[in-house]
């Protein structure tokens, strides 16, 4: 419990020096696009390319994956139903089942992976299922349901194989699955620049904090307070009961899968949202309560099954 909170200490002195760095100025008025453009298009696939290519694949894709795929599948589907019934119509409805199931994998799922759970390699199932899986379907349910100048249908469905992080997975898959030793010298360069994951992402949430509006004042209330229940109690509530009655998982990889789970709503579910002009308010708002409620039910869960 000691070091699980000393984990989470770590994390919160670099987010609030981030804040700090946000209210003051020191790196400009871009400093938070420019620290996650670096997190997201270099630093963390270096990260998960260097964890990856050494990792051991039958813990990589095990029944956890699983857990995580059925967990997301039953909290979503929860928030469609309420949808249905209250007539949200389907591109809002699609909004808030993401941010009822869609985890931050890469922001904060990579950092608590390694501060919390020691493994950077853990998070990675559900970041390729997340990029894979759900994020074309979803896209491809937004594209059908909302009006408006789009990309074509084929370049909606090839975005995970464009996206940064992802590519860095699967490359480190692929090494991993070959069994090629990459030399130091080219493996040495690709670890120093993964270093700058971690500390680029927190710093980079923690400028968000700065100037951010109050939620849950507004119209989208109730569909805000249900996507978060699912997502902060809901989805690892679920997690847990797979894991332990259906796929008999115990001890570091229980703590695996409920932690995952219980991770907040991912910032780029806002990106979505922007971009089809649908439920933005509602995934902002989202996004910001679970970030917020993640911490203490990460400590919970932490202290009850670590």
């Amino acid at each position: 419990m000691q070091g699980v909170l000393s984990g989470f200490a770590v994390i919160a002195v670099v987010i609030g020096v981030g804040y700090v760095i946000g209210r003051r100025g020191y790196l400009g008025g871009q400093a938070r696009d420019v620290l996650t453009k670096l997190a997201f298009h270099v630093a963390s696939p270096a990260l998960l390319f260097t964890v990856l290519a050494e990792a051991d694949l039958s813990l990589v894709f095990s029944g956890r994956l699983l857990v995580t795929a059925l967990s997301t599948a039953a909290v979503a589907g929860v928030f469609v139903a309420v949808g249905v019934v209250r007539r949200w119509g389907v591109g809002r409805t699609t909004v808030g089942a993401l941010c009822s199931s869609y985890v931050n994998s890469g922001n904060l799922g990579i950092p608590i992976a390694v501060y919390v759970l020691g493994d950077a390699s853990l998070v990675a199932p559900v970041l390729l299922f997340q990029l894979v899986m759900v994020t074309p379907v979803a896209l491809t349910i937004l594209d059908l349901a909302t009006a408006g100048e789009k990309q074509p249908l084929w370049r909606r469905l090839l975005t995970p194989l464009r996206n940064p992080v992802a590519l860095g997975s699967l490359a480190g898959v692929a090494v991993a699955a070959s069994g090629v030793e990459i030399p130091g010298p080219v493996m040495d360069p690709v670890t120093l620049i993964g270093n700058m994951a971690v500390p680029a992402v927190l710093l980079a949430f923690g400028i968000s904090l700065r100037g951010s509006s109050l939620p849950l004042r507004g119209g989208e209330r109730g569909a805000v307070l249900l996507a978060v229940a699912l997502k902060s109690v809901g989805q690892p509530v679920v997690a847990w009961g797979l894991a332990v009655g259906v796929f008999g998982l115990r001890g570091a990889q229980l703590l695996d899968v409920v932690v995952t789970s219980a991770l907040p709503a991912a910032q780029n579910l806002f990106t979505y949202a922007s971009s089809y002009r649908v439920g933005e308010t509602l995934a902002r708002e989202a996004i910001l309560v679970s970030t917020l409620l993640s911490v203490p039910v990460l400590v919970v869960v932490a202290a009850v099954l670590g």
